[in-house]
């Protein structure tokens, strides 16, 4: 007989508690993750990806510069990085 209630009450509060809170939240997120991006998620990634254009077109300017200026300055810095130095 205690045998029986040893497994019949964790049983019972898994199934009438647990279970059924586990399965609503497991459905909810999943229904969140089909909705994809909200409005303001993906006006934001817009705006993260408009700032990643301009940081690469900036990124290109100052090697353009330093090409015209200092032609050896890809092999200056990659021999520093080999040698573990850093130029600052």
């Amino acid at each position: 007989m205690f045998g029986a209630a040893f497994f019949f009450v964790p049983t019972v509060i898994f199934m009438g508690l647990i279970a059924p809170l586990w399965l609503l939240l497991h459905y909810l997120s999943k229904g969140r993750a089909e909705k994809g991006l909200s409005a303001a998620d993906r006006q934001e990634l817009e705006a993260a990806l408009t700032l990643v254009d301009t940081l690469e077109d900036r990124i290109e300017t100052l090697e353009s510069i330093l090409d015209a200026d200092h032609h050896d300055w890809r092999r200056q810095d990659a021999s520093a990085n080999r040698r573990g130095g850093h130029n600052a």
